[in-house]
């Protein structure tokens, strides 16, 4: 019997980490452990009841079928409207797409314009999927080293030493996930000189975690700073984060219309189209009381302070405290090198994050599944006291280290 033999493209890509870390909790827990879970990349909190309440009368009321492969009338006019209203950006319904969460249009935004060795070019610390998602389209990530010393932020000169005459995407995600880092007017607008003077790069714009910037500030939305890259900018956005929708699966993205068109035609080959009833909660997500958005993002910052705080007080962790989302980022380089109670000695991030999950019963994700070591992710999307629990755990733990 001839053996099944998987195709090039998928057998290169790497499991999500975050994933991957979250399976390996849900296994110890099955087996007694007790863990506390600082992997995930989402809101603790329920979504509103006002959204809940709109899914329910939708489904009730019979909207239960195929929609348009670019998302409903309703939920694209309520999109246009938050762009206008929030963000100071004019796009018509024609421009923008619906999909099953961010991730599936970042998939196929790649899939409708990669050709084979097209480059892809990311600046560290990333979102764990950009450089796959690059792969599996036939596109060459290009990843730029960007550390702690600029803020965790790309920088000119940086991205005009990456650019090639194969380059064909830029992806830039603001507020950044892993690092919190929050790029300013002035820094896109600096970023965006430089794309001026190479028309073939387009740019890829993940504000997903726009909604969460602490300080009083504002996320700058790139394409309002940079009217002038218009044509060649895709946003990517959706309710995910935001309104604690993550399992409801809606995203959405707004750029050129020809590059949408493209996008919903692959999407009309794949999903068909989101789920009806998500994109009614998701109208009424954007359309309602905002309230619990601004209540969230108060709720968060608390967190950040308590955790930065806390971590900064560790022997060997040094904590940069982000500008937004909702993770720290902080720095282990401090404990590499040392040796745990069996002996074994710390040498990577990797390194680190196995010996808190083994010794400190604390699940964190490695920094080299960012693209920048030697750091981990810590996810504060979790209550204070969880904060606070995880945090003694992990100094217990590592005051043990020889």
């Amino acid at each position: 019997m001839t053996d099944i033999v998987i195709a090039r493209r998928p057998a290169s890509i790497k499991p999500s980490p975050s994933i991957a870390a979250r399976a390996l909790v849900t296994q110890l827990r099955a087996e007694g452990r007790e863990i506390i879970d600082f992997t995930l990349g989402e809101s603790d909190f329920d979504t509103p009841p006002h959204i809940v309440e709109a899914a329910y009368q939708a489904a009730r009321s019979g909207e239960t079928r195929y929609t348009s492969s670019n998302g409903t009338k309703a939920l694209r006019a309520a999109i246009v409207g938050k762009f206008a209203r929030e963000n100071g950006i004019d796009f018509t319904e024609a421009q923008v797409v619906v999909g099953c969460g961010a991730k599936q249009l970042i998939h196929a935004a790649f899939a409708a314009t990669l050709d084979e060795g097209d480059e892809v070019i990311v600046p560290t610390p990333y979102w764990v999927s950009y450089p796959d998602m690059a792969v599996v389209n036939g596109g060459v990530p290009v990843i730029v080293p960007v550390g702690e010393e600029t803020g965790f932020k790309l920088t000119p000169a940086l991205l005009g030493s990456a650019i090639t005459p194969r380059a064909k995407w830029l992806v830039l995600n603001s507020p950044n996930n892993p690092s919190g880092a929050v790029y300013t007017p002035e820094e896109i607008a600096s970023l965006a000189a430089v794309l001026e003077q190479h028309p073939q790069v387009m740019l890829m714009t993940d504000e997903i975690y726009e909604h969460f910037v602490y300080d009083g500030q504002t996320a700058a939305a790139f394409t309002r700073v940079a009217p002038q890259l218009a044509g060649r900018t895709l946003v990517i956005n959706g309710v995910s984060k935001a309104y604690a929708m993550t399992g409801w699966r809606i995203g959405y993205a707004a750029g050129p219309l020809k590059l949408i068109e493209t996008i919903t035609l692959l999407l009309s080959q794949s999903t068909t189209c989101p789920s009806s009833v998500s994109q009614a909660a998701a109208v009424a997500a954007l359309n309602g009381d905002q309230s619990f958005v601004r209540e969230a993002n108060a709720i968060y910052e608390t967190r950040r302070d308590r955790i930065v705080g806390l971590l900064d007080a560790i022997p060997g962790i040094t904590c940069a405290r982000p500008a937004g989302a909702f993770y720290v980022y902080p720095n282990v380089s401090g404990l590499l090198g040392k040796r745990t109670s069996d002996g074994t000695t710390l040498n990577s991030d990797l390194d680190v994050s196995l010996f808190l999950l083994q010794e400190a019963g604390v699940a964190v994700i490695d920094g080299s599944s960012y693209g920048l070591s030697p750091y981990i992710r810590i996810s504060f999307a979790t209550s204070l006291d969880t904060i606070d629990a995880g945090c003694a755990q992990f100094r217990r733990a590592v005051e043990s280290l020889a």
